[in-house]
């Protein structure tokens, strides 16, 4: 019997999974960031604590992994993979490889090999890979090199929003009073004046009011989360012409907690459709409901030859329930 690891290392969580040839997982493991770009030795320490952790449960050694690949967080340029390769060697696993988290989202929401993935966290991110293997990632750099939207900058756009709706620049938005009550304030003017005193930090889930006020109505969050759905549409575009996939049937995978969970309504998905419907009539919108570290294992079985099916995939998905303990 063969065995894989799969790994998938975000921001706030990392996740280790083992399974065998069959898609019967055996063992898993979590740790905390695994984002070498907020603190790399915390990454490193969390992905020994989930690699790590997994391999005990499992009941097997390092040796035994036929072959480990790990979807990280902030892999994306080569000056990112000088430091990831030394940090993933250390871990002492025979046969691994390194990918950004994009990846292991696409193939984890997706039957095919192909396809492209959307997500929308924290921050966003756009990539694809064609029927002929060729792969082009859009975006995931932050907003000075085009991005816009994910947590921290919607919640930005809520902060600007009640600024600009105080001051007559902006329509009235129940975005108002549902900001500055969970921030602590007790009117827009003292929550400006205390920001500029202070220059503090806004918190990401601010983002998460976009979504209430949008249930009931409120203009102005309806207006963001549809220009944020617009944004990915358009990552969606630009990677689907790079890649010549006007013409090809592929699922779009929705990925990251405010497709996943925060999109209750549809705004964001409708407005992302409708923007890709008119360059590639053939693409399907899917909602990623696996965890990613399912993809991270599939990848792993496929490098090593092994024909992954449907039968594979939902012995996979059920053995993520270990990971949420």
């Amino acid at each position: 019997m063969k065995y894989f690891l799969g790994v998938d290392a975000g921001g706030s969580k990392t996740y280790a999974m083992i399974a065998n040839e069959q898609g019967t997982v055996i063992g898993v493991g979590k740790g905390g960031n695994g984002n070498h770009q907020n603190n790399r030795e915390q990454a490193e320490n969390s992905l020994h604590q989930a690699v790590s952790g997994a391999i005990i449960a499992s009941g097997l050694t390092k040796d035994q992994m036929e072959y480990s690949w790990f979807g990280l967080a902030g892999a994306d340029r080569e000056s990112d993979f000088r430091i990831l390769r030394p940090i993933i060697s250390r871990l002492g696993l025979p046969r691994t490889e390194i990918s950004c988290d994009t990846w292991i989202a696409l193939r984890s929401g997706t039957e095919s090999n192909y396809g492209i993935v959307l997500i929308c966290g924290s921050g966003v991110n756009c990539a694809g890979k064609n029927p002929r293997g060729v792969t082009y990632q859009c975006g995931g750099f932050g907003y000075r090199f085009g991005d816009y939207g994910g947590g921290y900058d919607l919640s930005i756009e809520v902060f600007r929003s009640v600024i600009r709706a105080d001051d007559g620049r902006e329509k009235e938005t129940v975005l108002s009073e549902r900001l500055i009550h969970l921030l602590g304030y007790s009117s827009v003017s003292e929550l400006r004046e205390d920001y500029l005193d202070h220059s503090r930090d806004l918190p990401p889930q601010i983002a998460e009011l976009l979504f209430q006020a949008a249930d009931e109505g409120d203009q102005v969050a309806i207006g963001l989360l549809t220009k944020q759905g617009d944004e990915l549409g358009l990552a969606a575009v630009s990677t689907i012409r790079h890649l010549a996939m006007e013409e090809d049937s592929f699922d779009i995978v929705l990925a990251g907690s405010l497709l996943t969970k925060g999109d209750r309504s549809g705004i964001i998905r409708r407005a992302i459709e409708q923007r890709v419907k008119h360059s590639a009539p053939n693409g399907t919108l899917r909602i990623l409901t696996r965890e990613p570290v399912v993809g991270a294992v599939v990848l792993a079985m496929e490098s090593s030859g092994v024909r992954v099916n449907q039968e594979v995939l939902n012995r996979l998905s059920l053995g993520k329930e270990g990971l949420l303990l």
